[in-house]
């Protein structure tokens, strides 16, 4: 059994909705809620997330940012929580996994469900934040821009991968015409 390890750095106190008044906190802004962070700066943004903030759609896979389970985004990209420290995300917008959705599923996670991506599924949500940040800036990938995602799928999924960002990418054009239908 593999289990996740803990960063040995200072942890943080457990997260505010507001910040406080000593100057040594950071200003943090994970999917769209401000926290403050008095801990150590280098701890890996991805322990913060998973052992502060309980946020455990993002996974470690290797800690060296080669395989991407640990995709999030900052504002608006895709990086590695594992490589990027706290101090790195501070003032910017972090999104997650958990924070990817609005009112109805993005429509990568609606894709997802749709293909039947994961075989263990551990690196799907990395997957999923890499192609976000890709259709973000293409909506219509082909397939080489699509095999640019550095993310690796250890099951080999790559071929459901790419189907469902290629439906993704249908489901943005249709979501995009009927509310551009609604007057």
């Amino acid at each position: 059994m593999q289990t996740t390890p803990t960063h040995p750095a200072k942890q943080p106190a457990a997260p505010a909705a507001a910040l406080t008044d000593d100057n040594k906190s950071l200003s943090l802004r994970i999917n769209g809620r401000a926290y403050a962070f008095d801990g150590d700066e280098t701890m890996p943004l991805l322990w913060y997330l998973r052992d502060v903030l309980r946020l455990t759609g993002t996974k470690f896979g290797c800690g060296i940012g080669a395989c991407g389970a640990c995709t999030v985004l900052i504002d608006g990209k895709a990086q590695r929580a594992c490589m990027t420290p706290v101090k790195a995300a501070s003032k910017r917008e972090v999104t997650t996994i958990e924070g990817l959705a609005g009112n109805e599923l993005h429509p990568l996670q609606q894709a997802w469900i749709e293909i039947d991506v994961p075989q263990c599924g551990y690196c799907q949500a990395g997957q999923i934040m890499a192609a976000a940040d890709l259709l973000k800036r293409n909506p219509n990938p082909n397939d080489d821009e699509i095999g640019r995602i550095s993310n690796l799928c250890r099951c080999g999924t790559y071929p459901r991968i790419r189907k469902a960002i290629r439906r993704a990418a249908e489901i943005g054009k249709e979501r995009a015409a009927r509310e551009g239908g609604k007057s």
